[in-house]
């Protein structure tokens, strides 16, 4: 009863600290800071985020993301209020 109370309230700080974060700037994120930050995005696209950026330049808008591979409309949508493309 102990463990399974701990894990809820566990729980229940990460989804608050996700909830209350800072938005993603994907235009200067690194690749560990995009796949914390964000949701269904793993080490492998998060470097392909970061690769793309690098031989394409910055990302115009948040939309752009659907160019880099792996990385599709309903991951965008998923993630959309955390995003940002400041530079």
């Amino acid at each position: 009863m102990r463990l399974m109370s701990l894990l809820l309230f566990s729980s229940f700080l990460l989804v608050n600290s996700l909830v209350f974060a800072e938005p993603v700037n994907i235009n200067t994120a690194d690749a560990d800071h995009l796949q914390v930050g964000l949701v269904g995005i793993g080490s492998e696209k998060a470097s392909a985020i970061v690769q793309y950026r690098d031989n394409h330049g910055p990302f115009a808008s948040v939309d752009d993301l659907s160019n880099v591979k792996g990385v599709g409309e309903k991951t965008i949508e998923k993630n959309r209020e955390n995003l940002t493309v400041t530079e």
